[in-house]
Formats: C-alpha cells, structure tokens, sequence
C-alpha cells in the first residue's frame, strides 16, 4: 500500500517535454508514476487531482529567507507558491562561517534583508547553521558560503584587498562551507564588504570551490565600467579564470534594449565554453537595504562605524547628492518596505522622497538620521525594472526562477508572495510566453541540474515526492504593489519529502523540509 495516490492528473515532468496522465503514487519520501488504470491501486490517502497539473516542488534559485526560517518555520509565503527547495546565502549576505563576534555584526548589518534569529539561536559553522533547519522547516533549503562572511572573517570589514595569508584563510573557510554541505560561493559585489574586492580575489575563492563541484553565484558589480554588461562580463571572466560555472543572479537591466543584448552576452559566453547560468524574477521592481544607498565608503569598518561615522555633519556633506541611484532614477520611485521599529513604521508604503519633504530634510540628512533610530533596520522597494526585458530574458533555455524574496516589513515586493504563480498564471496562460511545460522546466529540472540535485527537479520512479498540484487555469497571483502580502490561487496541493506541507490550499503545519547537502 502507497501513503499517498494522486490521480487524474496531467503530469508535468520537468523534463520539459509534453504533459501525459497518469497515477503518481507516493511511498515514504520517494515517487513512482503509475500509468493505465489507478482505480485498484491502495494507498493511504487519495488526492483526485481532477485534471490539475502535477509537477515536480519548485526550486527558488535566489531566496532572502536565511534567518525568516527561524523564525517562522511554516513559511506560508513560499510553499503556498509550490517552493519545495530555496537557495540561501545569497548575493554574498548571509552568516556561516563565522565567530560568534562577527555573527553579531552581520546580523545587525543585514538585519533589513533577513531579519533577526531567536535571541537564544547562534552558530559558527555552515553544518551548525544548516542543522537548525533540518527536519524543522516547511521547505527544503541548500546554502552557499557567502562572500560577506568569509571575508569579515579573514580580514574585517576594511576597505582593501586581502593579504596572501588573508585570501588563503577565505579560500580554507570556502573549503570547509563546501565541505559542511554548501553548493558554492556567492557574492554581492555592489554591497560591502564584497564591494571592496576584485576580480582576482573572487576567482581564487571560486576555484577551490569549484574543485568541491560547487559554483559561483553573483549579484555582479553594477558600479563597474558601463553599468551595463561590464559588470556581467567580470562574472565570466571570473569563470573563465577559475574554472567554477556561473550562476549570474536576478539578470535584469532597468535600461530599455537592455534585454536581447545580455542574452546575447551569455549566448557569446556558453559559446566559448564558459558554463553560465542565471535566474530572474518576473516583477519590474528590485528591493534592497537602505544603507546600500551610501557610498563604500563610508562602510568600511562594519556597522559600528559606519553609524558612528555618518553622525558626522562633514561625512554628510562628503555624501552629498551621491544617495542618489544609477541610471538617472528618482528616489520617488524607492518606496519603504520594512523599517524595523514601530517609531516609523508609518512610513512603511512611501517614498524615501515623501519622508525627506516631510521632515524638512535633505536627502542625506533624511537617510542616515533613519539608519541611525533604526540601527540600520531599513529596506525599500525600487519601482524601476523594466518589463520589456524581463519577457526577452525569460525565454532564454538558460534561464530560471528565483523570487529575490525579502520577507522583512508588511509592503515587500510583491514578488515575495508572488513569483511562481505569476509566471504560471501571466507569462504562460495570459501572454503566451512560454510553454506551461518549459515553464515548470525553469522551476524544477534546470535548478536541480545546476545544484547537482540527481533526485530531484524531475517526476519521475525513485525521486523525491516534492510535488505540486496547481490548476493551470486558476493560478494566479494575488501579491500586488499595494497589497504584497496576499497568497496566490490555483495551488491546491504541495507535497515535500511525501509529506502533505499544502492540502486544499491550507498549510497543514508540518515541517518536512531537510537542509539539503552537495557532499
């Protein structure tokens, strides 16, 4: 007897090829498809999935949920989208490795990204950090050994490139991250501390990792010559160098046309045999940290400094218009989605623009007497991404799903409830994008291939029963600008190592997801 039978459904693989019908039984965590006649099949529990569609978990390629996860196992906001395996340790800013000094510092200087732990969880290590979530969450998760950590731990927060001995020591604490489970090295080259390295620096930490299987993942150096694909090439140059396959993370560009040449960027680099991935959410807006808009500079030193430092009238001045974006863009269109304390939580909803007039202020004056109250505990929403683009990028056989989802604050980019059952609902049913079959390719068997996850991504005997049953067409998503915190429609039913997590669109409250490990 089976625990669990889903049946009259139309099974969407992951292969990417065409759906068929078929039973798909489930036996403890693992999967086998039952074809012909199901009706004398037992099993425990039956799910008549009534001509839905059943598919592998969707695999979130580029999530902010390190520490929301601690803190709110059930994760509503990503396994009612279908997510059954996030990837953290993103863009360079997330905690392991680390010592217990250096955790504090990170956790006040990301606290607006990923929240804060319980007071009473710590750790040190990547298997320490990734024991807290095995067995204890909704969803699956695998971790990449952030840039951020690694390098405060060789050599603080300065604004400099690392020593031999230094480059040495973030090499051995990469190899170790791997060695406790990471999938690869990931970096945030428009934050610091990352911001202050190079491009040598990088490939050297990318090529150990690389001889562990692992690959480098980047949000790329926006700053860097012009703006455009200059920050895109470094990241294949440093898989040139190293040898690591690339992972380029959110691949967006604000500035109109942008789109077909950066495709053609990566199609010139596969080319040439530079193995290049990347992923993309669907929502023409990013979201960030609010000290992100201050200059290297005045970070250098970590956040103690760096709240020290901008108390300074004269540091100010030295700031001055340089809080404002690239690419000529108005700060009306960056709007508060998190600050952290109920003093100024009503500006939560609107602009960075709207609380400077308000107060009277100039813009600098505005944003660091913020960053002061708020110990740093502030994020927005940037309206300008450019939807033109996104539709050239997402075609690409290249391409996959990641949310960029920050859980922080009640008005985050809607992207964070919404990214999955948009691309189902808009880009396949309403627009015509993509092929509902290559759409569930783009969630389940191209980020299982990249992470080296043999026994999932796919519907198939023997995998792993992460499985999602949506009707393709109701899904939708409800998460809107407005209104970021609404969860979709249409996914009925989502399965996690075999365990029902979503049962008739309501969370069931069990907590089945494993910290999922490359070694």
């Amino acid at each position: 007897m089976f625990d669990l039978l889903i049946k009259n459904g139309r099974i969407v693989d992951g292969t990417g090829q065409t759906w068929f019908r078929a039973g798909v039984a489930v036996s403890g965590d693992a999967v086998q498809i039952i074809r012909g006649d199901t009706s004398a099949v037992e099993a425990a529990q039956v799910i008549d999935a009534g001509g839905s569609v059943v598919c592998p978990g969707f695999i979130d390629m580029h999530s902010h949920s390190d520490l929301m996860l601690l803190n709110n196992p059930k994760h509503h906001a990503k396994i009612r989208q279908g997510v059954t395996t996030e990837a953290l340790g993103m863009d360079g800013l997330s905690y392991a490795p680390t010592s217990p000094a250096n955790l504090e510092h990170l956790l006040t200087y990301l606290a607006a990204v990923n929240g804060k732990p319980p007071p009473d969880v710590r750790w040190g290590s990547v298997k320490e950090f990734l024991d807290l979530l095995d067995n204890r969450v909704a969803c699956n998760v695998v971790y990449f050994v952030p840039h951020a950590s690694i390098r405060v731990e060789a050599m603080g927060w300065e604004d400099r490139l690392p020593t031999e001995p230094e480059l040495v020591r973030m090499q051995e604490l990469a190899r170790q991250g791997m060695r406790d489970g990471a999938f690869g090295f990931s970096t945030g080259l428009t934050y610091p501390p990352g911001a202050y390295s190079d491009t040598n620096e990088l490939a050297a930490v990318a090529q150990v990792v690389s001889e562990l299987g692992g690959f480098y993942v980047t949000h790329a150096r926006y700053s860097l010559g012009d703006r455009l694909l200059d920050p895109f090439k470094e990241a294949i140059e440093i898989g040139r160098r190293s040898g690591a396959p690339v992972h380029l993370s959110h691949y967006h560009s604000p500035v109109d046309g942008m789109g077909q040449r950066m495709i053609d960027l990566v199609d010139e680099a596969r080319d040439s045999g530079v193995d290049v991935t990347f992923d993309q959410y669907p929502y023409a807006a990013a979201s960030t940290v609010v000290h992100s808009l201050l200059p290297y500079w005045v970070h250098a030193g970590g956040p103690e400094v760096l709240l020290q430092r901008i108390q300074d009238r004269r540091v100010r001045e030295e700031i001055g218009e340089s809080v404002n974006p690239m690419w000529g863009l108005s700060l009306d269109y960056y709007i508060f989605s998190h600050i952290g304390s109920a003093k100024n939580k009503e500006w939560e909803g609107r602009s960075l623009v709207d609380l400077a007039q308000a107060k009277g202020k100039k813009m600098v004056d505005a944003i660091c007497d913020l960053l002061i109250e708020e110990n740093l505990d502030a994020a927005f929403v940037a309206r300008t991404g450019n939807p033109d683009n996104i539709r050239t990028i997402v075609r690409h056989p290249a391409h996959m799903v990641g949310s960029d989802g920050l859980l922080t604050g009640d008005m985050p980019n809607p992207r964070s409830y919404g990214t999955f059952p948009y691309v189902l609902g808009q880009f396949v049913r309403e627009e015509g994008l993509l092929r509902l079959e290559e759409a569930v390719r783009k969630m389940t068997a191209i980020p299982a291939q990249r992470l080296g996850l043999s026994d999932r991504g796919v519907l198939r005997d023997g995998m792993k029963a992460d499985i999602v049953v949506f009707d393709p067409d109701k899904v939708q998503a409800k998460s809107t600008f407005e209104q970021p915190k609404q969860y979709p429609e249409g996914i009925d039913y989502v399965l996690v190592n075999g365990k029902l997590v979503v049962d008739k669109g309501e969370h069931t409250g069990a907590l089945p997801g494993r910290a999922l490990r490359s070694q």
